[in-house]
């Protein structure tokens, strides 16, 4: 019982450090959340919030976690038509936290720096939109065989990733513009030109380029041949 009853308490205060932590984050931004803020936040030292994680990196990296936990609930399963809605719902509300933006980028620089807990969990994030994606095509295609069917779903993962990841970037240093809707437009030309390619796929290569085909479609084409000039 001793046992069970430390274990059970240490489970309780870690679960209460992340869910101050993701708290000051979102209030005072990625910069001003020092561990020191973190560890007053809940009445410890720093090294007693670091007890229950491996590292400062760890630490935050389960921020971000319980961060798209909450997201994903808002978000739900790919539902049809509403599944893009909810996305840029949640983009845009994004916005309203600042903070959370600013760890999720410097999240993704120290991951990209090398291995460590912020790259292992950012890989498997990437793999859950993916899947994420997929399953949403899948579900517009069961109902519209048609529906964007040139469009592949790694291909549509990678560029609203990049797209999204992109511009959060810059919206943290000018927030002037609608990131949500930029995003939303990049992911209705995605969903067009998959289209557009398909409808151009038997065409003669020589025609192909009188198509009015949107920027964005040309990513979703095949690759043209060896010793060919693309369109």
């Amino acid at each position: 019982m001793g046992r069970k009853g430390s274990y059970a308490k240490g489970i309780a205060k870690r679960e209460e450090i992340l869910t101050s932590a993701l708290e000051v984050i979102a209030r005072e931004g990625y910069g001003h959340a020092s561990l020191r803020e973190l560890s007053d936040a809940v009445g410890l030292t720093q090294a007693g919030v670091l007890h229950y994680f491996d590292s400062k990196e760890d630490l935050f990296v389960e921020v971000l976690r319980r961060s798209d936990q909450l997201a994903w609930a808002r978000v739900g399963p790919p539902q049809g038509a509403e599944t893009a809605e909810r996305f840029l719902a949640n983009l845009a509300g994004n916005t309203k936290e600042p903070g959370l933006t600013q760890l999720y980028v410097q999240l993704s620089a120290i991951a990209a720096a090398g291995e460590g807990p912020a790259r292992t969990y950012l890989a498997s994030r990437n793999r859950d939109f993916h899947r994420w994606v997929a399953e949403s095509l899948r579900l517009e295609r069961e109902a519209d065989p048609s529906f964007a069917s040139g469009l592949e779903p790694l291909l549509a993962t990678r560029v609203i990733m990049a797209v999204s990841d992109g511009l959060q970037n810059q919206w943290l240093m000018d927030p002037s513009f609608d990131l949500a809707a930029i995003v939303g437009h990049v992911i209705e030309l995605l969903v067009r030109g998959g289209a557009v390619v398909d409808e151009a796929r038997d065409v003669p290569e020589d025609h192909s380029r009188a198509l009015v085909v949107p920027a964005v479609a040309r990513l979703t084409a095949p690759r043209p041949r060896p010793n060919t000039i693309p369109a």
